[in-house]
């Protein structure tokens, strides 16, 4: 985490974990005495578990290898004013490390008499990277020919499976032995490990390491030690130390419940408990929109004038007002079994310029209640909320990028459910445009967020990543990641500008779209373009790489070009998508067709669809 020690220890408390590591740099950047940390600790209910690390003890040079035992004695001094019991011992990677293994378990040995000495014990831990000792296997071959109780591993999540290790022969491993354990999940990457380690853990499931698959035997060995969390990422060192903390136990909790689904966590674990409802579908996205000025007065933003009404588009799209909300300024629009909020309430944005964007998402669930309860165990709290009489109460929480997300069901009889807060217009949803339904929205999420928004989703709705990569867009390369449920129901797009951390030139800040499906994209588009929906116009080279690549019949190319047709293509099918321009600076709708089993989202065509937001921008602001 960020922050001074005495930042993170308060952070970790308050998140309400039980204990932590002491890093040796932090300890030796704070001002307080090793017993003024542990009595800060207790202050703050926190146990310190483990102090870390001491390195290379182990030496083919007797001389040095007493100098180490003597570094091991101010060590054992240190931990004893904590009030620690257990010190981290990494493998070597000096030149001089013992390549013996029954001499390198002798100096052990050695060691751990001292440790014994001082009441303490020595957790020995296989860095994937060490000299000579860099398995699990390896590290538990040592510490057995060493044959101490004072003596027992540490396993590390990343150094075991970095490398690819089977972790399955642990459960065959004495629990007694087993002294620590600490968790950190990882993207796959191809670059050396170290560097791999440093920069790119990750807490468990925002990777793609099999972390259930580890701590299954751990705990079945009889491991009853803390879990922990080991994890070193750019982004973590820079953020909020108490969010991240937040974060991290969130990590744990889902962590704990993925194992208890395996069935080969045995005890000791505390799983949410609540599974995760099964969902339904999307039952609405809330669009926030700027008040619109009265005659003769001046647009929301300064020098610009405001973009195209919501109402307006949606009607155009084929969309009914089917009603009012009975006490907050907010329509209600539907087609298919799309359903779109518009929010005039809330005004505009003036920090960014920006009015028109994804205020809230709904998500259909088999037990509201239950998502609810499931959300609060996993450190996402119910927001409190006013409503007017005979409203429904509605379970609402918070997003990592600032979204809030509703738990609801709309086929409630009786009037009972959140459709019954809006009162009918008269006017009924019917086939206008051909739009079925919400395919997907697409967020682009905060720097700092985008790892803790792929827990979040994926912890509190059940949702898992179905699809990730990068591409180069305009301004810069951006990340994406989407997460859905197994029947694909609810779908999410992530993404997140990896470097850059300004505003897209110019003016085309944190894009955000509601993705609506179509049975015939050509249709839907046609019908769209003709009542007057601003659809972004797509250059003739795009199209013409188009034929080069795929080669469409010539009639299907030609309503391709005339209507901004973007098409990627895979061996499951393809994704056709139209897309409107920028609706006030930040948001657009796409109409997606998928085409066969195809389950992608565009991003191969992102950047010719940003490129044009971008030059329809320019020309928005040079006719203002």
């Amino acid at each position: 985490m960020s922050g001074t020690l005495e930042d993170k220890l308060v952070a970790a408390s308050a998140a309400g974990f039980d204990g932590v590591e002491i890093f040796a740099p932090d300890l030796i950047a704070s001002p307080l005495p090793p017993a003024g940390i542990g009595a800060r600790c207790a202050d703050l209910g926190l146990s310190i578990d483990l102090y870390q690390p001491l390195r290379d003890v182990d030496s083919t040079d007797d001389a040095r290898f007493a100098a180490n035992l003597r570094r091991a004695e101010r060590t054992f001094d240190v931990m004893a004013g904590l009030g620690a019991v257990t010190v981290l011992v990494c493998s070597s990677v000096s030149d001089d490390a013992v390549t013996d293994d029954d001499r390198l378990a002798a100096q052990l040995h050695t060691l751990a008499d001292h440790a014994a000495a001082r009441g303490m014990r020595i957790a020995y831990e296989a860095l994937a990277w060490g000299r000579h000792v860099g398995t699990w296997e390896h590290s538990w071959d040592v510490v057995a020919r060493a044959d101490h109780p004072a003596l027992g591993l540490c396993l590390d999540s990343f150094h075991i499976l970095s490398r690819g290790s089977d972790p399955t022969g642990i459960a065959a491993v004495p629990g007694e032995k087993l002294f620590f354990l600490q968790l950190a999940d990882a993207p796959r990457l191809s670059m050396d490990v170290l560097s791999w380690s440093r920069h790119h853990r990750l807490f468990p499931g925002q990777g793609e390491f099999d972390l259930p698959a580890l701590l299954g035997p751990v705990l079945a060995a009889g491991y009853r030690g803390p879990l922990s969390l080991e994890v070193f990422n750019d982004v973590f060192r820079q953020a909020d130390p108490l969010r991240t903390a937040v974060d991290a136990r969130r990590s744990l909790l889902a962590l704990a419940e993925a194992t208890a689904l395996q069935g080969t966590a045995g005890a000791g674990t505390d799983p949410v408990v609540e599974p995760a409802p099964r969902l339904a579908g999307h039952a609405f996205v809330e669009l926030r929109g700027p008040r619109r000025p009265e005659p003769g007065q001046p647009g929301p933003h300064a020098g610009q004038e405001p973009g195209p009404d919501l109402g307006e588009v949606l009607r155009a799209l084929g969309f009914a007002r089917t009603g009012v909300h009975r006490s907050q300024p907010v329509d209600r629009w539907e087609q298919g079994d799309a359903r779109i909020l518009v929010n005039a309430g809330t005004g505009s944005d003036p920090g960014t310029g920006t009015a028109t964007a994804i205020a809230a998402l709904a998500v259909e669930s088999a037990d509201p209640q239950g998502s609810a309860r499931r959300a609060q165990r996993l450190l996402a709290p119910l927001l409190p909320r006013r409503r007017g009489p005979d409203e429904a109460d509605l379970a609402e929480v918070t997003a990592p990028d600032g979204t809030s997300l509703f738990f609801c069901r709309t086929d409630v009889t009786g009037g009972a459910g959140w459709s019954g807060d809006f009162v009918p217009t008269g006017e009924r949803p019917g086939p206008g445009t051909g739009v079925t339904g919400i395919d997907h929205v697409g967020l682009t999420q905060p720097f700092d967020v985008f790892d803790e928004a792929t827990l979040f989703y994926r912890s509190v709705l059940g949702l898992a990543p179905c699809a990730e990569g990068e591409f180069a867009a305009p301004f810069g390369l951006v990340r994406s990641r989407a997460l859905a449920d197994d029947r694909r129901a609810v779908r999410m797009a992530l993404t997140v500008s990896l470097l850059r951390r300004g505003e897209w030139a110019p003016g085309v800040s944190d894009p955000q779209y509601v993705a609506l499906a179509t049975d015939d994209v050509i249709a839907t588009a046609r019908a769209a373009r003709a009542a007057g929906v601003p659809l972004l116009d797509v250059p003739a080279n795009y199209h013409d790489d188009l034929d080069a690549r795929l080669a469409p019949p010539p009639q299907r190319l030609a309503a391709f070009r005339e209507l901004g047709v973007l098409c990627e293509a895979t061996a499951d099918g393809a994704y056709l998508q139209v897309c409107t321009e920028l609706l006030d600076g930040r948001l657009f709708l796409a109409l997606v067709q998928r085409v066969g089993g195809n389950d992608g989202y565009g991003w191969s065509d992102a950047p010719v669809r940003m490129a044009a937001h971008r030059r329809a921008r320019t020309a928005s602001a040079r006719r203002t």
